[in-house]
């Protein structure tokens, strides 16, 4: 058997020559890996309650799932409450987070305060109502949209010619705009109906929400809607109790009462979050208000959602829904415009 032995020079030749063809194929390799495969960015989410309240804060940790599928490292911090939201910002910014989501509006003036600190770093209030400095952005659904379009079917559904509406942080811009939609919508299809607001102190408590609803229910409304997180259960309990149609926001509210609920106004935070994520990534999103309406392309925002396949209980009259998909197609064209004023969202009747 021959064998072929090299000099030691032509052995350190060939190495050294194989050592550089290495280093230039894993240089050209890493170039064409996409950033995230690298070191994946870093995003926390930071929510006023529990993941678990089946509302508002669960949709919120939605959107951290969606943020992980895209490739995000994530982390998330529950029931952050008013006097701990800058902390908790200056916290995840100190940390290498470059976006950093408040869920829930009352984020903002904390963002606008920590914000200018670090400027490499994106701030987001979920359910904010304006952008400021060149980091820190709002996004929301178009509550006014929906707000209208339950107001609408209230009112055709309704039969004593009085509905009600349980709420919590009364004068927060998006809660005026729903509830001052809702008032609207409804006074487009009957002027003389009566609408009664309820403002509750604390969107949590379930129990406060229920004694509203079932006040609502003894002064005559045969429909209850509202914007609560863990507290909105207090309004299907009320309403299943009662015999009383109401509307939810989200699929379990439905599961606990299939007879009640008529819809409810799912909130689609994955696909917000997911769309603010890429624009904040491109550099594009800066301080800016993003709103996601029915008029919006590729994300709405929100839908109405009875189950997964349906969009209304099946108890709902043709004429009904052939007039809620009418106004969802003015809203899409832009042919039906809606403003509101905290008068229109006032408590009381």
């Amino acid at each position: 058997m021959n064998h072929i032995s090299e000099s030691p020079k032509s052995c350190r030749n060939r190495a050294s020559f194989a050592g550089l063809a290495i280093r230039l194929s894993m240089s050209l390799a890493i170039a064409w890996l996409p950033a995230k495969t690298l070191a994946a960015d870093k995003a926390a989410v930071l929510l006023p309650g529990s993941i678990n309240d089946q509302s508002w804060n669960a949709q919120g940790y939605a959107g951290l799932l969606k943020l992980k599928e895209m490739g995000w490292d994530t982390a998330y911090s529950e029931n952050v409450q008013p006097a701990d939201m800058a902390e908790a910002l200056r916290d995840y910014a100190k940390r290498g987070y470059t976006l950093i989501i408040g869920h829930t509006g009352r984020f903002l003036s904390p963002m606008e305060l920590v914000g200018p600190k670090f400027p490499n770093t994106t701030f987001i209030v979920g359910s904010g109502n304006a952008g400021s400095g060149k980091n820190v952005a709002s996004i929301d659904f178009d509550n006014t949209q929906f707000g209208y379009l339950i107001g609408v079917m209230a009112a055709k559904m309704n039969k004593t010619g009085k509905i009600g509406s349980v709420n919590g942080l009364e004068g927060l811009p998006n809660v005026v705009a729903q509830v001052g939609a809702y008032r609207k919508g409804a006074k487009s299809v009957n002027p003389n109906i009566e609408i009664k607001v309820i403002y509750v102190q604390d969107m949590e408590d379930a129990t406060a929400a229920k004694e509203a609803a079932l006040s609502l229910i003894a002064w005559g409304a045969d429909y209850l809607s509202g914007k609560l997180n863990a507290g909105q259960l207090g309004i299907i309990q009320a309403a299943k109790e009662k015999g009383v149609h109401a509307n939810g926001r989200s699929l379990e509210d439905t599961a606990i009462a299939p007879e009640a609920v008529l819809t409810n106004i799912v909130e689609k935070w994955g696909e917000m979050y997911g769309a603010a994520a890429n624009e904040a990534k491109a550099g594009t999103l800066g301080g800016k208000f993003e709103l996601y309406g029915l008029n919006s392309k590729g994300c709405t925002g929100a839908e109405l959602q009875y189950d997964k396949e349906k969009e209304l209980n099946p108890s709902v009259p043709a004429e009904v829904v052939d007039a809620l998909q009418q106004v969802k197609k003015q809203f899409a064209s832009g042919e039906l415009k809606v403003s509101v004023t905290k008068e229109d969202a006032r408590g009381g009747i």
